[in-house]
């Protein structure tokens, strides 16, 4: 297959079932696109690889002779293969020495791993097959739009479905109950739910003595929200509260299922606790049929943090100050445990530390757009720009890579090999279907040229994808996340290996919790959380709530599927829906150009009156650049044990675009 014959077309599979969404059928179009990276790039301008390679090698060491190990830092992004997220991490932590290492996955599913690590001991997205959800009779999904951010994930629910959105988007049309909370207040909700559920007798009483530990403390804080305070917070009806506590107790197969529109609050993991409570008071993780699951974002959004590009972690899902893990990962290395760095900052924190005297002062960026995927986007702009060096590894140009002093073009999916991770845990190998161009690299081996320049031998830096996830497996051995028993053998003979696999004769875990939960005692945890708001409510200045986005035709920064004309022509710019009675009182109507604007920054994006929206809430994607990035306006407060920023709620106000 050539680059000019590039074309995707769906397979057969459990989770897709032989479908595409519109980005998937039309990627081909970007394998051939005349923008492609296809040279190292210093200052702008095309140099030969042992030149660029050459310059970063000798920055680094400059930076880090002057300000130190940590004046070097990485960010990783979760659409790296499991080999390249580990690669990054043993670089980070061996090659550059640094502490300063973490990757926009911090964006994602951080809140959601810090929740169920808090109630169940690990954190796996779904802790079952997708395909368990074809016999669901409910499924609640809270802060999800699947029906246009994945759909063939829709194929899988096919009985009753409950959507708590603030909008009325594709996935709400679908639901037979929507409910509409006013943004930042999600907790409140999940609170008021579990206090009817309790109130009018559906607990599972005998599941919650027997399975879980800490109801009564977390009964103490729900037993305050009942629905109709929840109402007056929330918007939404005690009627419906009670409604949605009926129809999951009395289903005989039920899911509560949760994404980015419940986590990405400062107020994140206690938000997603609150939904894991409403789960175990009706007895759904562990038993067959039912559960609670958090639905992904990126394309390897499992894997990429479980392997060592997040800034506390080690590969195995292992924590990076744990001696016993530092001791097991250093020996696979083969270094001395002692060598390896401590935490380092979360993405934001690291962001914000760029340039700054007790800063790094080199980044090297891996798979990311922060320019555009940051909260407080002008803000991460201005400390890119304070760099002493700037490097960036993409196969296309963006936002980032206009400000960065080397460019190095590396391959992109169709043109490597490597494994990803399922939100099921399952792990997928990829098989490379074409030739990259002649001057472009993988990831992996520009980690091992960038290596053997800082004096490590290029053993240590594998750049067979396959050796890579052999020592991978090693390191990964008795952690949370054990992919000892998996191989690429195994995967190329179709076995389905849902992580923990701990030896080559496992079958993998498709289902955790069945017999127990992963604390020592095998039981979970009711996590006691209350209600706190978001971290910027309205006020009379900003008076609008503002929630950002995916919309079906771009995906994350909008780098990738901006270059494809036909995703560009189905959403060509940045938009701003809101109520018709909100905009008239701006000064506005359909079709007409706003400034939206927050404590941090404006936007311009055009306006859509959509008549089921909150009238004290505005949405805006966030998949665009410049004057109409999204991220321009959202708040960078950070969930305090996720690190996770409130990208889903800051005070905004409106007006005719120029308008002063």
């Amino acid at each position: 297959m050539t680059l000019e014959g590039a074309l995707v077309t769906p397979r057969e599979f459990p989770t897709n079932r032989g479908g595409l969404c519109q980005k998937g059928w039309t990627s081909g179009a970007l394998l051939s696109n005349p923008v492609r990276l296809t040279k190292p790039l210093l200052h702008g301008k095309p140099v030969s690889w042992d030149t660029a390679l050459d310059f970063v090698a000798e920055r680094i060491e400059r930076i880090q002779g002057e300000h130190g190990r940590d004046g070097m830092a990485i960010f990783g992004g979760g659409g790296l293969t499991n080999e390249k997220a580990y690669a990054l991490g043993k670089f980070a932590r061996v090659a550059l020495r640094t502490s300063q290492i973490d990757y926009n996955g911090r964006f994602c599913m951080s809140s959601a791993a810090a929740a169920g690590n808090k109630a169940f001991g690990v954190d796996r997205g779904m802790p079952f097959p997708v395909t368990d959800l074809d016999d669901a009779d409910m499924i609640l999904l809270v802060g999800a739009n699947p029906a246009e951010t994945m759909p063939p994930f829709m194929q899988h629910i096919k009985a009753g479905l409950i959507v708590v959105d603030p909008r009325r988007t594709a996935t709400a049309e679908r639901a037979m109950l929507h409910l509409k909370p006013a943004p930042g207040t999600d907790l409140a909700l999940a609170l008021g739910i579990l206090h009817a559920v309790f109130s009018e007798g559906y607990a599972e009483q005998d599941y919650i003595e027997q399975r879980t530990h800490g109801f009564a403390d977390a009964w103490r804080i729900a037993a305050a929200w009942w629905p109709e305070r929840v109402e007056r917070v929330t918007g939404v009806s005690a009627t419906d509260q009670r409604a949605v506590a009926r129809m999951l107790a009395k289903a005989k197969n039920a899911y509560i299922l949760t994404a980015r529109g419940t986590e990405q609050h400062a107020s994140g993991t206690d938000t997603v606790n609150a939904w894991i409570n409403l789960a175990l008071a009706l007895g759904l993780p562990g038993k067959p049929g039912s559960g609670y699951g958090c639905l992904t974002g990126q394309g390897n959004g499992q894997g990429g943090r479980e392997h060592g590009q997040k800034a506390d972690q080690l590969p195995g899902y292992r924590k990076i100050d744990d001696p016993e893990a530092r001791a097991h990962v250093a020996g696979v290395w083969g270094v001395d445990p002692d060598s390896l760095p401590g935490p380092g900052r979360s993405a934001y924190e690291l962001l914000d530390a760029l340039g700054r005297p007790h800063g790094p002062k080199g980044l090297l960026v891996f798979g990311s757009n922060p320019v555009v995927s940051a909260p407080r986007a002008t803000h991460v702009t201005e400390r890119l720009k304070a760099l002493d060096l700037l490097v960036v590894a993409d196969f296309v140009p963006n936002e980032t890579t206009a400000l960065a002093d080397v460019v190095l073009p590396v391959t992109q999916w169709a043109e490597e090999e490597g494994t990803l991770t399922s939100l099921e845990g399952r792990v997928l190998h990829r098989r490379p279907a074409l030739q990259p161009p002649h001057e472009v690299r993988s990831d992996l081996e520009v980690l091992q040229e960038l290596a053997i320049r800082l004096g490590t031998p290029a053993k240590a830096f594998p750049t067979i994808p396959e050796e890579v996830f052999d020592e991978l497996a090693k390191a990964s051995e008795g952690g949370i996340a054990d992919y000892s028993g998996i191989t690429y053998a195994r995967l190329r003979d179709g076995e389905a290996l849902h992580w923990p696999v701990p030896s080559r004769e496992h079958p993998g875990t498709p289902r955790l919790f069945e017999d127990e939960f992963a604390h020592p005692d095998g039981k979970a945890r009711f996590i006691p959380v209350d209600h706190k708001g978001p971290a910027e409510p309205p006020d009379d200045e900003f008076p609008l709530r503002a929630t950002t986005g995916r919309v079906l035709a771009h995906y994350q920064s909008g780098a990738q599927t901006r270059r494809i004309d036909d995703l560009m022509k189905a959403v060509p710019e940045s938009y701003v829906e809101v109520h018709p009675d909100t905009a008239e009182r701006a000064g506005l109507t359909n079709g007409d150009m706003a400034k939206v604007e927050s404590r941090r920054g404006e936007v311009q994006a055009r306006v859509r009156c959509v008549s089921s929206m909150r009238p004290d809430t505005v949405f805006l994607p966030f998949h665009f650049p410049g004057e109409n990035s999204a991220n321009r306006l959202t708040n960078p407060a950070l969930d305090p044990t996720s690190r996770m920023p409130e990208f889903k709620v800051c005070a905004v106000r409106l007006a005719p675009w120029g308008e002063a």
